[in-house]
């Protein structure tokens, strides 16, 4: 039999879950100061700044957020295997002993999970003044190396007391950057005097180029920012334009307010934008016709039902068009591009 329920009793309502950082804050003030501090030191830099924000911020926690924080950190320790607890070193134990130390380095240089360098986390540490003493001092590819480790607005700062050579020959020499082989980690680890890491072989790290530049120079001041790209046209002009695009991509239509994106739009050709925004998602979609015309957007919407296939590269050509158009109206002063902040426009 179904129990009878009190349609005039008030609803029970959910209690909202606590942000990741916020339950693991509390979790961390529970612990005794030597336990969370052992935690604390297999973070990198960056979790242990937003750890320390939590903390502070959840320091006045109720007795209900607790229990939540409790809850959920019982909830998703059912999912952790316990083989996984110190399996690196069990593995590599293992490999040693039955192949050798020769060998089994042979064997998990080719198949272990790879983890960047210390030397490389050791700059995330770093303060900004000691960063750019280093890029001032040390060899120009090391310099690179070490900007396109850092978080873009930190070595937007590092860079912006630098000589103007040496500015542009990091940015042009970190977004030439693919991947870094085992002898310029080696460098860095020399400069920065830190010990080999475990005296494992240190495999190439995907980092820098373009897309790493144009973040960093979208956190630089406006007057930097276009000084270094013109400096830059002199030595590599399609690098040059490449991270120009990366600077502000079709996505970021998306900042720019309902005015601005109308003034963009209305210059664009239908068919062209038809195809730009088959390769986006709904609602970037919505946020573009919703400053146009109720005509004007139907017949877009039309035109993108009609298409069956559209090639990624036709889609990406649209969205590079529809972008030097933007560019174009934004050097001439039609419409205005929030970057880092109001001093990039």
């Amino acid at each position: 039999m179904v129990d009878e329920v009190d349609m005039d009793a008030p609803a029970l309502k959910a209690k909202p879950g606590l942000e990741g950082a916020s339950a693991a804050a509390i979790l961390l003030m529970l612990l005794e100061e030597e336990e969370a501090a052992t935690i604390l030191k297999h973070l990198d830099a960056d979790e242990v700044r937003q750890l320390a924000k939590s903390m502070f911020d959840t320091a006045n926690a109720s007795e209900g957020q607790i229990e939540q924080a409790l809850d959920q950190f019982v909830n998703q320790s059912r999912g952790v295997s316990a083989l996984a607890v110190g399996a690196d070193v069990r593995i590599r134990t293992v490999i040693n002993q039955a192949v050798g130390n020769v060998r089994a380095d042979n064997i998990l240089a080719a198949v272990a999970p790879q983890s960047s360098a210390a030397s490389l986390e050791m700059l995330r540490w770093m303060d900004v003044d000691a960063i750019s003493a280093l890029l001032a001092n040390e060899h120009p590819q090391v310099g690179a190396l070490i900007l396109s480790v850092l978080i873009p607005d930190v070595a937007a700062r590092a860079i912006e007391i630098l000589d103007e050579t040496l500015q542009a020959e990091l940015v042009l020499r970190a977004a030439q950057l693919t991947a870094v082989p085992a002898a310029a980690i080696e460098d860095l680890e020399a400069v920065l005097a830190s010990a080999n890491v475990g005296g494992q072989r240190v495999a190439k790290q995907a980092i820098g180029g373009p897309s790493d530049v144009a973040k960093i120079m979208k956190k630089m001041p406006k007057q930097l920012s276009e000084r270094t790209i013109r400096a830059l046209k002199k030595s590599d002009k399609i690098l040059a334009q490449t991270i120009e695009e990366e600077m502000f991509i079709f996505e970021n239509l998306r900042d720019l307010d309902a005015k601005n994106l109308g003034t963009v739009l209305r210059s664009v050709d239908a068919a062209q934008l038809a195809i730009a925004l088959k390769g986006t998602d709904e609602d970037m979609v919505d946020r573009c016709l919703a400053t146009m015309s109720k005509r004007a957007s139907e017949t877009i919407r039309d035109e993108m039902a009609e298409m069956t296939m559209v090639k990624r590269v036709d889609v990406d050509e649209a969205q590079k068009a529809i972008m030097q158009i933007v560019r174009q109206m934004a050097a001439s002063g039609e419409i205005m591009i929030a970057g880092a902040g109001d001093d990039y426009v």
